[in-house]
């Protein structure tokens, strides 16, 4: 049902954002190394070629999916990670390596160091850094002999744990003041997705229990706090969610696949449950007749677009895999 929003013009999904396909294709291939059907996979071809042709015509940017936003472009890298993970093809390797050295002109000393969130430089987030963390920790064990990325992903955790980014509730908040102090920002679950997902693999490099057990904590206070009384995950602020919002509906399914691939490092049952508990109240409750997903996972369905779509089928393979 995603790709009914699928554009082959344009190698995009309609009705959602640049950054969103990012993560409509990370789904696609998750749902490809999943079930074993292999009928979309041209598609990760596809927006390879015809989402970076368009994108640099009408944004006027330089090739390789990047704009003025390192977080944008970071997706799209563990996009282009997920697709080398499924088909070996080297491109996709060497377009999420091009990213990460762009990326490296965004770490600067403010605030002790860390990457802007955008060209601009003013204002120093936790999504961007919990990108980049997982992006240097996964091209570090796959991309042999290149010792950088290891070394990055230890500066940017060195750097993101001692940020106070994380804060006394165990969630992380959106970013750092001007005078660089926690802000106080929503915790917005894909925040605390991401970050699970850079610590898994630096515990894969390592063998250092301490990262584990930071996402232990991490996700322990999601299911404490972010979810319904039912343990239903629920965005912050969503009840009140504009119609025209593409951003907020996508951050959930990120959420959820990052904890499944945390979950398989740690084998909480806790965690497993939850993810089969979300999918069937997905499955039960947020979907209309036409098999469409909406914001809620609690129900009641609200309205269909591609950034829903994408979080409903992320935590659908989350819970297959769990």
């Amino acid at each position: 049902m995603l790709q009914r929003w699928y554009s082959r013009h344009t190698g995009l999904w309609k009705t959602t954002g640049w950054w969103n396909s990012a993560n409509a294709l990370t789904a696609v291939i998750g749902y490809t190394q999943t079930t074993g059907d292999r009928s979309y996979l041209d598609v990760v071809e596809n927006t390879f070629t015809k989402a970076q042709r368009g994108f640099v015509k009408v944004q006027r940017r330089k090739p390789g999916f990047i704009n003025d936003f390192f977080d944008d472009n970071l997706w799209w890298a563990l996009a282009w990670v997920a697709a080398f993970d499924l088909t070996g093809d080297a491109r996709y390797r060497a377009a999420a390596q091009a990213i990460f050295a762009h990326s490296l002109s965004g770490w600067d000393d403010t605030c002790g160091g860390g990457l802007w969130w955008n060209e601009k430089r003013d204002y120093k987030n936790a999504i961007t850094n919990e990108l980049f963390l997982t992006l240097a920790a996964l091209l570090a064990a796959r991309v042999p002999g290149q010792r950088e990325y290891r070394d990055w992903a230890l500066r940017e955790w060195e750097w993101l744990h001692g940020s106070g980014l994380i804060g006394p509730s165990g969630l992380v908040n959106d970013g750092l003041t001007a005078a660089c102090a926690n802000n106080d920002g929503t915790t917005w679950s894909y925040n605390q997705g991401v970050i699970l997902g850079g610590l898994a693999a630096l515990h894969e490099l390592t063998g250092d229990e301490a990262y584990p057990r930071q996402g232990e904590a991490i996700a322990d206070a999601v299911l404490r706090s972010l979810t319904s009384p039912a343990g239903i995950l629920a965005e912050p602020g969503e009840a009140k969610a504009a119609a025209d919002d593409r951003d907020m509906p996508q951050f959930k399914g990120i959420f959820v696949r990052y904890l499944r691939d945390f979950s398989r490092d740690r084998g909480k049952p806790e965690y497993g449950a939850f993810l089969r508990a979300n999918a069937d109240s997905v499955l039960a409750n947020d979907r209309n007749e036409a098999g469409q997903f909406g914001l809620r996972w609690a129900g009641p369905f609200d309205r269909a677009d591609a950034s829903r779509q994408t979080s409903a089928v992320e935590v659908l393979i989350a819970a297959a895999t769990a």
